[in-house]
C-alpha cells in the first residue's frame, strides 16, 4: 500500500507525542530506548532504595528462617525460664510482631508502587520499539514493492525488445522468401 505525502502528513499530525518522537528517531536513525533499569534506578532516592532492600529482604527465605528462629528462641526462653520476661500468651511478642507488620507493610507497598511505575516505563518503551519496528517493516515492504515493480518494468522492456527483434526477424525472413 503506497500512500501519498498529504496522507502521510495527516497521519503524522494525528499521531500522539510519543508516536511523533518515535517517527523522528526513526528518520534520524537513532536508537529508540535507553536501558530503562539504569534510567529508573538513577533517579531513586536513598529512602526508595532502602525500601526496595527492605522489601527484598522481607520477601526472602533468609528473613522467614531468621524470623522463625527468633520466635522459636523467644518462646523457648520464656517457657523454659523460671522468671519469664514475656510469659504465655506472649503479649510482648505479639506487640513486636504487630509493630513489625505495621512498619513492613507500607515499606513493601512503596516498593511495589515504584515497581509498577517501572513497569509502566518498560511498557511505554516496548510500545515505542514495537511502533518503530512496525514502521521499519512498512518501509521494507514498500522497498520490496518498489523493487518488484522495477523488476516487472525491466522484464516488460526486455519482452518488448524481444518482440521487436522477433518482428525484425520475421520481416527479414519474409523478404527472403
Amino acid at each position: 500500500m503506497i500512500i501519498d505525502a498529504e496522507t502521510l502528513v495527516k497521519h503524522i499530525q494525528e499521531a500522539g507525542e510519543h508516536e511523533r518522537a518515535v517517527i523522528g528517531r526513526l528518520l534520524r536513525r537513532e536508537i529508540s530506548v535507553p536501558h530503562t533499569n539504569k534510567v529508573f534506578d538513577s533517579s531513586l532516592t536513598f529512602g526508595q532504595r532502602l525500601a526496595d532492600q527492605v522489601a527484598a529482604f522481607g520477601g526472602s527465605w533468609t528473613f522467614i528462617l531468621l524470623f522463625f528462629g527468633v520466635m522459636t528462641i523467644w518462646i523457648i526462653l520464656n517457657v523454659a525460664a523460671g522468671q519469664a520476661f514475656d510469659p504465655y500468651p506472649f503479649i510482648l511478642l505479639n506487640l513486636v510482631l504487630s509493630m513489625l507488620a505495621a512498619l513492613q507493610a507500607p515499606v513493601i507497598m512503596m516498593s511495589q508502587n515504584r515497581q509498577a511505575a517501572k513497569d509502566r516505563l518498560d511498557a511505554q518503551h516496548d510500545y515505542e520499539i514495537n511502533l518503530k519496528a512496525e514502521m521499519e517493516i512498512m518501509a521494507l515492504d514498500t522497498k520490496m514493492d518498489e523493487l518488484r515493480q522495477a523488476q516487472w518494468d525491466e522484464l516488460i522492456s526486455l519482452q518488448r525488445a524481444q518482440l521487436e527483434l522477433l518482428k525484425q526477424l520475421q520481416q527479414g525472413l519474409s523478404r527472403q522468401n
